[in-house]
């Protein structure tokens, strides 16, 4: 989730402590170290959201056991807390993460709070450590129902549950069918795309720029798999209202970064322009759905239509799903 210019390309002198690998590359293995504070700091984030599902859990005012009543117990239902609150902080990393990279892509501002370079480097560890929080939250999904399918044997219950978090199309249960397969597709084109930035000399900056481009696909599909699936904001109320209001500044940093890219070779211009039709018609009809969603996520917010459902007046008490048995 780096952006898509090298920390160099302006001609500014790298800092003596910028951990670069030989040829002046940035090595993985330090930014891994530089990215030690911020990872603690989402480590922390998440024990807050933590204890907070928890004693909302206890209490019965859980979101979470208004959609699924049985679950509530936190203390038998821990792991699928912890496996929200990894999510919740993975999606607020991706949103920081997301944004340093269009602000880094895009318009160049006239001054920042820090060099340049100190942007560039939280920009990778942040995505670091966003990988790694989806990571947690896909694993404490699985533990969860480790735990949960407790009809059939070990090895059979490792496998349903491998099975239902990480092979699309393999969780067959209401909304999850469509929403475990979209948190699924953000991780796994995550990781590839996130890393593909400490081979990019292998591969080619081109190359590299080109595939990098995917990682708003990331963050969409993030944000999409939370409004489908997250039960903290299931209901059309001020928290998914709340989600959708902060999706704005970054489809306004994208719309600007699409205007006005730092790169010359990706101003529109004119059609004919030096640039082939197709590419530029291509490039037209992003700029022109990048403002649509713009025009959208505003009406959204201020028509009050998010996409929630009505606070049903008798709640459900099935289960996720059925256990399997042998």
């Amino acid at each position: 989730m780096t952006s898509d210019t090298r920390p160099d390309e302006d001609g500014a002198v790298t800092p003596a402590t910028q951990r670069r690998a030989p040829g002046g590359r940035v090595a993985l293995r330090g930014d891994l170290r530089a990215a030690l504070p911020d990872a603690t700091a989402a480590v922390v984030v998440t024990a807050l959201v933590f204890a907070f599902l928890y004693a909302r859990m206890g209490s019965g005012a859980s979101d979470t056991v208004a959609v699924m009543p049985f679950m509530d117990d936190p203390g038998t239902y821990w792991m699928y807390l912890l496996s929200q609150a990894f999510g919740w902080s993975g999606l607020l990393w991706a949103w920081g993460t997301v944004m340093l990279g269009l602000l880094l892509s895009g318009p160049r501002p006239a001054r920042l709070p820090v060099s340049r370079q100190v942007l560039e480097r939280w920009h990778r560890t942040t995505s670091l450590t966003t990988m790694a929080l989806m990571s947690a939250h896909a694993l404490m999904f699985a533990a969860e129902l480790v735990r949960y399918e407790t009809k059939v044997a070990w090895a059979e219950r490792l496998w349903v549950a491998f099975a239902d978090s990480f092979v699309p199309g393999w969780y067959d249960s209401g909304t999850g069918r469509i929403a475990i397969p979209l948190g699924q597709g953000a991780l796994y084109l995550a990781i590839p795309l996130g890393l593909l930035f400490y081979v990019r000399h292998r591969i080619g900056a081109n190359t590299w720029r080109r595939l990098h481009r995917f990682v708003i696909v990331v963050y969409v599909l993030s944000v999409w798999h939370t409004l489908l699936y997250g039960t903290n904001v299931w209901y059309g109320e001020w928290p998914r209202t709340a989600l959708w209001l902060l999706q704005l500044p970054v489809a306004v940093l994208l719309l600007l970064r699409l205007l006005k890219p730092a790169r010359r070779a990706e101003k529109l211009g004119p059609p004919g322009g030096g640039t082939a039709r197709p590419a530029w018609w291509a490039r037209a009809a992003g700029r022109a759905v990048a403002a649509a969603v713009v025009v959208g996520l505003i009406a959204v917010v201020v028509s009050d239509r998010d996409g929630g459902r009505d606070r049903p007046a008798h709640q459900p008490a099935t289960a996720p799903h059925a256990q399997e048995t042998d």
